[in-house]
């Protein structure tokens, strides 16, 4: 399958409703307004195919830049390729799911994530942050850097009430993260969650809310699910 071949395809499976929805979210045209469950059938169909991810990313059609996150190849990934992807990742969709999913499951995800998360542009900050909370979901505890990590729960502390919008729900998400997945730090995380409180995202035209860190890393911890990793990043 070509990637005017998929272009096509999206386009079929596209409605003006599920567009509608994310441009209201911060997606820009092109677009065709694809269903993630219709990607997802899409996926399945071409498995994986890294030079038609690369292809699909580079049309700056919202649905296939998803898309290629969904069927690229991670350990085929240059750390070039991570970096251009990085550079076009213009709104949360694609910077706090497509490029941290394809990020953390290279051979680059700590340290593109340590790079990203310092950028004073929102949206690579934005994946920086989410890369390394996906690392902390797939990588046994004896392979993360505990310091380091309680170095960040700090760090979201003390800087979250100076980044910019959409790096601020993805600190408030880190510390879930961290809370959810690193069950020596889940104490850590629910002191910094407590510290936080409310965390104030703008969420635009739609009826999203920012999660409750303290609780929801409790609700976690209820079901008996803390320390529990995921195989894969993406969902």
């Amino acid at each position: 399958m070509t990637a005017k071949d998929v272009l096509a395809q999206l386009k079929k499976l596209g409605t003006e409703q599920t567009k509608k929805t994310w441009l209201r979210h911060g997606a820009k045209e092109p677009i065709f307004g694809v269903k993630v469950g219709d990607l997802k059938v899409l996926q399945k169909k071409i498995k994986t195919d890294h030079a038609l991810a690369l292809e699909l990313y580079d049309s700056g059609n919202s649905d296939a830049m998803y898309l290629a996150g969904m069927i690229a190849d991670p350990e085929a990934f240059t750390k070039a390729q991570l970096q251009k992807w990085v550079k076009g990742a213009y709104w949360y969709m694609i910077s706090g799911f497509t490029v941290p999913w394809a990020a953390s499951e290279s051979k680059f995800g700590r340290e593109l994530a340590l790079e990203w998360m310092d950028s004073k542009k929102e949206q690579i900050a934005n994946a920086g942050w989410c890369t390394y909370g996906s690392l902390l979901s797939i990588k046994p505890d004896t392979d993360l850097d505990l310091a380091e990590i309680e170095k960040l729960l700090n760090r979201v502390q003390s800087d979250i009430g100076t980044v910019p919008n959409r790096v601020r729900y993805a600190l408030n998400n880190f510390v879930i993260t961290v809370g959810a997945y690193v069950a020596p730090l889940t104490e850590k995380a629910k002191a910094v969650a407590k510290a936080l409180g409310t965390v104030e995202v703008d969420m635009g035209d739609t009826s999203c809310q920012v999660p409750d860190a303290y609780e929801y890393i409790a609700k976690i911890e209820t079901m008996g699910r803390v320390g529990k990793k995921r195989k894969r990043a993406g969902c």
